[in-house]
């Protein structure tokens, strides 16, 4: 079996020899510009994810853990937000108070918003996965594909959107690529080095599996690694049969870590909450716009949800041209062992049980592509490793090789640092030449794109405008109301759109927010009424595209939604 390709040489060639499987070893020098390297992916990576952290205002979502936090200090641990696991929020709770103890000590101008305390845990960890991407590149594939990889993930305008969210998704990755990490490194041992035990990092990958499941209830991603394992047991030559006895073993510490890393499962309230949202009685909302058509967005809607090609138009259109590019050369390779080696199974496997486990299913997030978006900037790598190769066997010299297929990667990397610093600190919102560009931002995801990060501003605004006891209504009104609190105005009254009985209390002087990505069959007729009827009061953008608008009652509008009321009796 092998784990690594037979050619795999590394843009660092001084200093190389092979070693037993293929890989190069680095001299200390050159070893220490990789490690150099490194470091500075994962700063320059950190400073993208963490610059300007609250320039975008909180999500719904994003609330609740906030809410989850205030809870968490002020009572303990509870079953507050009991539907999600335990870990990122433990993560939060300890940000947020360190952001306060240092606000308590520092001037105005260097104080930490408690936005920016809320996700820094989710940027920070997001930049250390470009360190396991690494790792885990170099197991499957050698150094230069593993360094293209790692660079990628770094620059990424969708990547850094991701780890700039409050969300579980990064923290699932993180620890699933830890998982695969000591898994990978565990058959190299048991296959090539037998001085060593390769027991110490089964534990270990157990223990990570623990933590990721401690992250968000996504088990299935184990599948990878077994299935993985399970190609090569009918080879005679394997040594990395691990027997049901350690199976058996490793299942029972992922649960020990998982119980430490999630204490709040032993609740039965987080029980309760768990059913609740698995029977869909806490979601608010009943459909997703995607590319301006709603669709159906439970999980059990299958195929009569959001369609089944959903990610592969999020993977066309939302990363950078040359890295699309660079994938689609990719993806005929890993039917071939030359030059990819058996790491390309692991490769498939990711792709396509990540394919089975969420195409299929009719409720999509692009948060979700989190998980599989390492395995499609390492298939970019390897693209763009296959066609420095081929380009430059047009050269003799040894030198002029090496310049060609360095200059290529440092483009397609380079072209995905320009995306995303022409896209900052609104990264979600880019959109590549194949889908439009800039005048198409917003249009394919818009749930996700804007994700509520203008209803801040548009608070704002309404607050300076509304009267006393004004009623506002948005289909985020939680969020609606903590922004309106915290510009002072206690008094407002934030009721949701989609409520009927509170559209009906509206009066003239009152306010409806309309927001990109909240387009749902409960209000698309009355907002489309509205639009076509009347001009908003407010336009807010997100960075360069729309994203709120406002409108302030009138009789003329109040009829409107008296007709919808009409309507929908």
């Amino acid at each position: 079996m092998q784990t690594s390709p037979t050619i795999a040489p590394d843009i660092i060639t001084a200093g190389l020899r092979p070693d037993l499987f293929g890989e190069r070893s680095l001299r200390p020098e050159s070893r220490t510009l990789l490690i150099a390297s490194l470091a500075l992916l994962v700063l320059v990576g950190f400073w993208f994810r963490a610059t300007k952290l609250s320039a975008e205002g909180l999500s719904e979502d994003e609330l609740n853990k906030l809410e989850t936090v205030a809870d968490f200090r002020a009572h303990g641990l509870t079953a507050k937000n009991g539907e999600h696991p335990f870990l990122m929020k433990a993560l939060q709770t300890v940000s947020v108070a360190a952001a306060e103890g240092w606000n308590a000590h520092a001037s105005s101008e260097s104080s930490i918003s408690i936005v920016t305390a809320l996700r820094f845990p989710s940027a920070l960890f997001g930049s250390l996965t470009v360190i396991l991407i690494f790792l885990l590149a170099t197991e499957l594939f050698g150094r230069e594909a593993a360094l293209i990889s790692a660079a990628l993930w770094a620059f990424d305008p969708q990547a850094i959107g991701f780890n700039r969210i409050a969300k579980e998704d990064t923290f699932l990755l993180f620890f699933f690529l830890l998982a695969n990490l000591f898994w990978l490194r565990s058959q190299r041992i048991a296959e090539g080095e037998p001085d060593k035990s390769p027991q110490p990092y089964y534990w270990a990958t157990a223990a990570a599996y623990g933590a990721m499941v401690a992250s968000k209830y996504v088990p299935h991603l184990f599948a990878i690694s077994v299935s993985y394992n399970y190609i090569f047991q009918g080879l005679r030559t394997i040594r990395w049969r691990i027997g049901r006895p350690r199976y058996l073993l490793m299942i029972v510490i992922m649960g020990a870590v998982f119980l430490l890393c999630s204490p709040t499962i032993l609740l039965p309230e987080t029980w309760r909450q768990m059913f609740a949202f698995a029977t869909y009685k806490q979601v608010g909302h009943d459909s997703y716009e995607f590319m301006g058509t709603l669709y159906h967005h439970r999980l059990t809607d299958w195929l009569n949800g959001v369609p089944w090609y959903f990610y592969l138009v999020f993977t066309a259109v939302k990363l950078p041209p040359l890295t699309v590019v660079a994938f689609v050369v990719s993806l005929p390779l890993l039917f071939r062992r030359h030059p990819l080696g058996d790491g390309r199974y692991f490769l498939l496997f990711w792709m396509l049980l990540w394919l089975i486990a969420f195409t299929f299913v009719g409720g999509k997030f692009t948060r979700y592509f989190t998980t599989m978006l390492p395995a499609v900037l390492i298939g970019a790598a390897l693209g763009v490793q296959f066609v420095g190769r081929q380009c430059a066997g047009i050269f003799a010299a040894a030198r002029a090789k090496l310049v060609l297929r360095s200059a290529l990667a440092v483009a397609v990397v380079l072209s995905a640092a320009w995306a995303s610093v022409t896209s900052a600190p609104h990264y979600r919102l880019y959109t590549n030449a194949f889908g439009g560009r800039e005048a198409q931002a917003g249009y394919y995801f818009s749930h996700d794109e804007f994700y509520d990060a203008a209803l801040r501003r548009a608070m704002v605004e309404v607050a300076v405008r509304a009267g006393p006891g004004a009623r506002v209504a948005s289909e985020a009104p939680r969020v609606a109301e903590f922004y309106a609190r915290q510009a002072g105005r206690f008094d407002l009254l934030c009721v949701s759109l989609s409520d009927k009985a509170a559209l009906a209390t509206l009066v003239t002087g009152d306010f409806v927010i309309s927001e990109r990505g909240r387009r749902y069959f409960s209000n698309d007729e009355l907002l489309s009424a509205l639009g076509r009827a009347s001009q908003p009061a407010l336009r807010i953008p997100l960075g360069p595209v729309p994203a709120v608008d406002v409108y302030t009652l009138d009789q003329a509008s109040l009829a409107i939604i008296a007709g919808d009321l009409s309507a929908s009796h």
